[in-house]
């Protein structure tokens, strides 16, 4: 790893640019499966609450 070159062939002696680009290739995969669930569990969550919360607001105002 001493000799690494750079993307412009710049030496890098501590590898960091091939580090940093293994790190920003990985860091998509694991952070889609978390994408992909997570907002609709916040979005489900959201408008229950709205619907909880609007319900609730017209029972006071019909009482």
């Amino acid at each position: 790893m001493a000799n690494t070159q750079g993307p412009q062939g710049n030496y890098d002696p501590a590898g960091s640019t091939q580090m940093f680009r293994a790190f920003v290739d990985e860091a998509p995969q694991g952070r889609r499966q978390e994408a992909s669930s997570g907002p609709r569990v916040g979005l489900i969550v959201g408008v229950v609450a709205v619907v909880v919360i609007v319900a609730a607001v017209a029972w006071l105002a019909f009482k």
